[in-house]
């Protein structure tokens, strides 16, 4: 059974950190770009960050210097490491394998 499964969100004062996770099974997932998109109340989904199966990462301007994303083959596992937390990163978060597997998203609110 494909899937992702989120977890790592929650509440946090602006300046703090939270890591997220995405535990990816029933798929390699290194073969595949992995990436992280966020949905506010009452805005459309958006990128925040990606990585593809050599390594190489992206991110929106929004998070650049703030959040980092990486992803541990051995456990099959993504994150996404994020500091110096905004009010304006208030959002669902999602994990994403090559654009077509989602997983059900984890809250973040600060």
């Amino acid at each position: 059974h494909v899937q992702l499964v989120e977890s790592g969100g929650g509440s946090v004062q602006a300046g703090g950190s939270l890591r997220l996770s995405c535990a990816a099974s029933g798929f390699t997932s290194n073969r595949y770009r992995m990436g992280w998109f966020r949905q506010a109340p009452g805005k459309e989904r958006e990128g925040v960050a990606g990585i593809d199966s050599n390594g190489r990462t992206r991110y929106a301007d929004s998070v650049k210097g703030r959040f980092t994303i990486s992803q541990d083959n051995a456990k099959s596992t993504l994150y996404l490491q994020m500091n110096n937390l905004k009010t304006e990163d208030t959002a669902r978060y999602y994990c994403v394998a090559a654009l077509q597997i989602w997983g059900q998203g984890t809250q973040v609110t600060v």
